[in-house]
């Protein structure tokens, strides 16, 4: 049975899309047959991602490892019973299509609030929350006080993980391991960086997470995009040396599959 993973977040510019593929194309590269969906209907920036990487590596005559992405199929609306969701049984069907070939499923989210991501969550044996390291954006996991020190209570997307916890146990499925990753972190240590670092150790404790490191600000990531490729896929495509830059963002992310214990996974790339 496929290990489902969720790349969830309803904040737009979080770098789902950018983390979902290095996570599917790393896995991919050890050997792992990946899936792949995108439940952002309108901007699809993860299905365009593995449709820039079909472009690119078929005029670049390269053979790499790559997601298997799929679309979600059309269902026919007049075959729904009554009260029956078409969203449920696209994202159904999808699952369904891509379990049996393959030993990971990764679903992309939208930045927002959909009844697709809802139900993506109740799916994730692993949930990825990419954050953009600052209190804006802890907005979206907790409230908190105004000298960043004390959280209130859960904000409206803890509160939906915490609902699609609820339905995996009436359902009688193992846990989620959520894991919220802290993304675009500054590389000076600075007071914001701390004061998130203990909001964050002490929420993961309240509401029931692990916090993962993420990636830096790196321009690489936005270069690497029109062509579908990957920090991995570099010296594949002829860069014989790599900056400093981009070793470094190699190793973070070693780190992070590390960190997300996939079953039957190592970070060996």
């Amino acid at each position: 049975m496929a290990h489902i993973i969720v790349v969830g977040n309803e904040k737009g510019g979080a770098g789902k899309s950018t983390l979902s593929m290095h996570i599917a194309t790393a896995l991919a590269r050890m050997g792992h047959k990946v899936g792949g969906i995108d439940l952002d209907l309108r901007q699809k920036s993860f299905g365009s991602y593995v449709a820039n990487r079909r472009k690119f590596l078929q005029k670049a005559g390269l053979d790499l490892p790559s997601p298997d992405y799929h679309d979600l199929p059309e269902v026919d609306q007049a075959a729904l019973q009554p009260g029956e969701n078409v969203y449920d049984h696209r994202l159904s069907a999808a699952v369904s299509m891509l379990e049996p070939n393959n030993d990971f499923i990764l679903i992309d989210c939208p930045g927002s609030h959909t009844r697709l991501s809802q139900v993506a969550h109740s799916l994730a044996d692993t949930l990825v929350t990419p954050l953009n390291d600052s209190f804006v954006d802890f907005d979206l996991l907790a409230k908190i006080d105004a000298d960043g020190e004390k959280i209130i209570g859960p904000s409206v997307y803890s509160e939906m993980v915490w609902n699609a916890r609820q339905l995996r146990a009436q359902a009688g499925l193992k846990p989620i391991d959520w894991i919220v990753m802290r993304n675009r972190m500054g590389a000076q240590q600075m007071v914001n960086k701390e004061k998130m670092g203990k909001a964050l150790d002490r929420l993961a404790k309240r509401i029931g997470f692990r916090v993962a490191p993420g990636f830096n600000e790196r321009v690489v990531f936005r270069e690497l995009f029109p062509r579908g490729l990957t920090l991995l896929d570099l010296r594949d495509t002829g860069v014989k040396q790599l900056n400093i830059s981009n070793v470094a963002a190699r190793q973070e992310l070693r780190e992070l599959i590390k960190a997300l214990n996939l079953p039957g996974v190592s970070a060996d790339f």
